[in-house]
């Protein structure tokens, strides 16, 4: 299923696009340079493929943006949502340092 409507400008199809709660994928097809490396970066989505659908490289990190999941998936940076950073700062001076 693919949804098609029309806009007359750039900027109003980057408004319809995003005009969502959701953010899973979109998809672009263009012929001009330009807007091959602009209208991604612009939608709000996980993943956006241009001039192309659905393709899903093994490694490439799978998520949404807004409401649609809840982190990535397939990647190593999935392993952040399981772990906790701590910040140690130790000193291995034997004598009082400041106040203590």
């Amino acid at each position: 299923v693919l949804a098609v409507t029309t806009f007359k400008t750039t900027e109003e199809a980057l408004e319809i696009a995003n005009d969502t709660m959701y953010g899973l994928g979109a998809g672009v097809w263009t012929r001009d340079a330009h807007e091959l490396y602009q209208v991604p970066r612009a939608i709000q989505a996980g993943r956006v493929w241009v001039n192309q659908y659905h393709a899903y490289p093994a490694g490439a990190p799978f998520g949404g943006y807004k409401q649609s999941g809840i982190g990535r998936e397939n990647h190593k940076m999935m392993l952040d949502h399981y772990r906790q950073t701590k910040n140690m700062l130790i000193s291995y001076n034997k004598n009082k340092l400041g106040f203590f």
